[in-house]
């Protein structure tokens, strides 16, 4: 059985509440990722700014180069253990609605699970075969 540390990444994106969307964008782009983990002294525990808070704050017709990530971040961020089964990880992202999972060994932020992990990882659950959605062209 395939564990969350088989398929998770290292955290390769950090950004600060201080910095704008713009910088959090580009340090996104930076390093091929979809989502920047927010970490700051002041903060009780890191969060996440991800392609869906930019969007969202660019749609609502918010300067990225003047709003801050502290105003558009999730600051509450769903967890994962490096030891849990892939699927338990997979079911908490469909439950939640997100891509990105922090993963924590202890009280140590591990690194990060993305929907493009568990991709990349395959094999997390049997998936029932739907003749509807199958083409035959």
């Amino acid at each position: 059985m395939k564990r969350v540390s088989d398929a998770m990444s290292a955290v390769s994106a950090i950004v600060g509440p201080e910095h704008t969307l713009s910088q959090a964008a580009h340090r996104r782009v930076q390093r091929g990722t979809g989502a920047a983990v927010v970490l700051d002294g002041s903060l009780p525990g890191p969060g996440v700014i991800t392609e869906r808070d930019l969007l969202r704050a660019i749609a609502d017709g918010r300067d990225p180069d003047v709003e801050l990530v502290e105003d558009h971040m999730s600051g509450h961020v769903v967890t994962a253990w490096p030891d849990w089964p892939l699927s338990r990880a997979a079911a908490l992202m469909i439950k939640h609605g997100i891509r990105h999972v922090l993963v924590f060994d202890g009280s140590d932020l591990a690194g990060v699970l993305s929907m493009r992990d568990l991709v990349r990882a395959g094999g997390i659950a049997p998936v029932e075969h739907d003749a509807a959605a199958t083409s035959t062209a």
